[in-house]
């Protein structure tokens, strides 16, 4: 027996972020060889359901999962997200669409270093009509790519055989759980 449901669109309510069963991360390739991933530990999302569904959502920068110093320092810099004057990361949806199947599409704007892009991520949806404690949830699984030069990431380094240090596209990668809110 499945407790888990998919519906065709995102119930009526506000529902808020469950932090322990959720994740912000990305993605990018380092030295064309492997995939360096990390993510943020400290990140808001709301997602406002009914006939016009929104999400809205936005990470702390200084939050980055990393425990080099020295690296964490330099993606904190002024050369990669300048998290001094630019503190958060942001997403405001445009569209959300589910299928029947669940497949979800979320069109939005992105905001990086105080540049806003326009972004698609793709997924799936699915509705829990209640958890352990009785309460609705929903989960959104979505992944997105972008290339991060669009927002002022355009640090790089040559590597001495050839070929450089990272990728320019960054994959996206964000699970939510999210119960709804007290009405």
């Amino acid at each position: 027996m499945s407790t888990q449901l998919v519906s065709h669109g995102i119930p009526a309510g506000a529902f808020k972020v469950d932090p322990i069963h959720s994740s912000v991360g990305f993605a990018v390739v380092h030295n064309g060889v492997s995939t360096f991933r990390s993510g943020f530990r400290s990140y808001e999302a709301k997602l406002q359901g009914g006939s016009d569904p929104k999400l809205e959502g936005s990470v702390e920068i200084a939050s980055v999962d990393i425990e080099e110093e020295m690296l964490k320092g330099h993606l904190l810099s002024p050369e990669f997200f300048d998290a001094e004057r630019h503190p958060r990361v942001k997403f405001s949806s445009t569209e959300v669409a589910v299928e029947e199947d669940g497949e979800l599409r979320v069109r939005g704007e992105l905001e990086i270093r105080g540049q806003v892009h326009k972004v698609e991520a793709s997924g799936r949806f699915a509705e829990l009509g209640g958890d352990l404690a009785g309460e609705p949830r929903v989960g959104l699984s979505l992944q997105a790519s972008v290339d991060r030069r669009s927002f002022g990431l355009d640090w790089q380094a040559e590597l001495p055989g050839g070929g450089e240090v990272l990728d320019y596209e960054v994959a996206i990668a964000v699970e939510l759980e999210l119960v709804r809110e007290a009405e």
